[in-house]
């Protein structure tokens, strides 16, 4: 013990007589959105015991640098504004460093799989983003900031990324999450404000690689270390496979041989479904970075039946962690519930209902998007409308609008003679648009459902729904849109649909 307090002593001491011009981390950079209205953290890197004076608008703010070089100061809270600049110089250097153009506005991280992920440009001919090349040729929005973080892993929480901010142009937009553009586009244009959008996006991850291990740990998520363990066996078959494969290429480049073709490799996720590695690589470089709140895309991974049935506690664990982590209260947090697809297992219905018991959590908001769903295409093109229902949550909740938000929210089911009733929040002036009423079920004792009657009915000026099916005396649980792909859709007066829901206890 004595002798390695000696050698932390002398690291310290030796990098004391180093020194270091003062950096900052990427994320402040030229471009940046400073979120409004909240104390801001600035902060990075110098010499050890260095001073570091910060000026920022009118502000000075001074601090010294720790026995690691770490230093950071909190810039009291400011209205919207800028371009201002930026600037930090240390007492061993007379060079500033200077970040330019940085706006006060609200900053959104937008986080999830391939839904989040997928750009505005699309992810090809086969899965295009509704009017992408319109779209893009009006992305010129001077006051809305992008960082698009690259994919990456690790084992440890990183403190800093590469990644930088830039302006929204037509290039900038066009390889940059569809749903947080259309999200970001429509806040700014509604509140007038700056916004800065941070991607960092993975597509086909599981909800866990986003959490940090503490989080894990603290939730005690058994479910997850079980995955784990698959993960991880699996992992090193792929990287055996993998090393075989290149063995092989090798020999017959030697041999002057074509090299020999070989199937994809199977469970070869590089580490990104590893509990944890995606919120240590791409997560936690923001963490001190102060945000506005945060949006989500993601579950389709998740519907496996392996982590299905535990989707409910992994996904209020990730949100209660990052709240944590952040250490910014409990900030507003708004997801999609996962769309409409065909599957061949029930993993669908019970993410989906899983994401809506999560708006348990306080601060939450969820945009449903069955509608928009494709039957045989797991990336719908209709970002516009997600993006949208995931900004009116945003709009009426946290700006204050007085509008409606939300989907048609099950309340509860109550039993009638031969018959169950459906009660909901946000429901009124409920509508099919015209369509039959589908997709209801109702189940005994047994928990075997059966397709039901269904039909509107208001009651004292409430809108209800009653399920009758003749073949189930006693009915005791409903549920709607339990299958992977949903044809039959009911709408509130604001054209905001329904979402799955079972009132089982689950």
């Amino acid at each position: 013990m004595r002798s390695s307090r000696y050698l932390i002593a002398l690291v310290l001491s030796s990098a004391a007589l180093t020194y270091a011009e003062p950096r900052l981390p990427s994320v402040l950079s030229d471009h940046a959105v400073l979120q409004r209205d909240r104390p801001v953290r600035i902060w990075g890197w110098a010499t050890p015991q260095e001073k570091i004076t910060v000026k920022f608008h009118d502000q000075t703010r001074t601090a010294n640098a720790d026995a690691l070089g770490e230093w950071q100061v909190f810039l009291l809270p400011e209205h919207a504004g800028g371009p201002f600049t930026l600037s930090v110089t240390s007492d061993q250097s007379g060079t500033p460093i200077e970040r330019k153009d940085i706006l006060l506005g609200d900053v959104w991280i937008a986080s999830g799989q391939s839904n989040m992920e997928m750009p505005l440009k699309g992810f090809g001919s086969g899965t295009p983003i509704k009017d992408s090349e319109k779209e893009i040729a009006a992305a010129n929005h001077p006051r809305i900031r992008l960082l698009l973080q690259k994919k990456a892993t690790s084992t440890v929480p990183l403190t800093d990324s590469a990644d930088t901010w830039t302006e929204c142009t037509p290039d900038t937009a066009a390889n940059f999450s569809a749903v947080a553009y259309f999200f970001g586009r429509e806040i700014s244009e509604k509140e007038n404000v700056p916004i800065g959008l941070i991607d960092t996006t993975w597509g086909g991850t599981p909800a866990h690689a986003w959490i940090s291990l503490e989080g894990i740990a603290a939730a005690n998520l058994t479910s997850v270390a079980n995955d784990a363990a698959v993960i991880a066996r699996d992992q090193g078959i792929a990287d055996r496979l993998r090393a075989d494969y290149a063995r092989q290429a090798d020999a017959a480049k030697a041999a002057g041989q074509p090299v020999p073709a070989h199937p994809p490799i199977p469970n070869d996720h590089a580490g990104s479904w590893t509990p944890g590695t995606l919120y240590n690589a791409m997560i936690a470089p923001y963490i001190r970075y102060t945000i506005k709140g945060a949006i989500w895309y993601q579950g389709e991974t998740d519907t496996a039946p392996a982590r299905a049935p535990y989707y409910s506690r992994v996904f209020s664990t990730l949100i209660k962690d990052w709240r944590a982590q952040w250490a910014q209260g409990d900030f507003p947090f708004f997801y999609v519930q996962i769309s409409s697809y065909t599957a061949d297992n029930d993993g669908w219905g019970r993410v989906r209902d899983a994401q809506r018991r999560t708006l348990a959590l306080v601060n939450t908001g969820q945009a449903v998007t069955l509608d928009v769903g494709l039957e045989k295409n797991i990336h719908p093109p209709d970002k516009q409308t997600v993006g949208a229902r995931l900004a009116a949550n945003a709009l009426a909740t946290v700006y204050g609008k007085k509008m409606e938000y939300s989907s048609p929210e099950f309340l509860q089911a109550t039993t009638e003679p031969g018959a169950m009733r459906v009660w909901f929040t946000h429901g009124e002036g409920l509508t099919t648009k015209g369509q039959a009423l589908g997709g209801f079920e109702v189940a005994g004792d047994d928990h075997k459902f059966v397709s039901v009657t269904a039909t509107l009915e208001k009651v004292a000026g409430t809108e209800t729904i009653v399920l009758t099916a003749p073949s189930i005396a006693m009915p005791k649980y409903a549920r709607y849109a339990w299958t992977g792909f949903v044809t039959s859709f009911v709408y509130n007066a604001a054209g905001f649909p329904l979402g799955t829901f079972t009132s089982e206890s689950m």
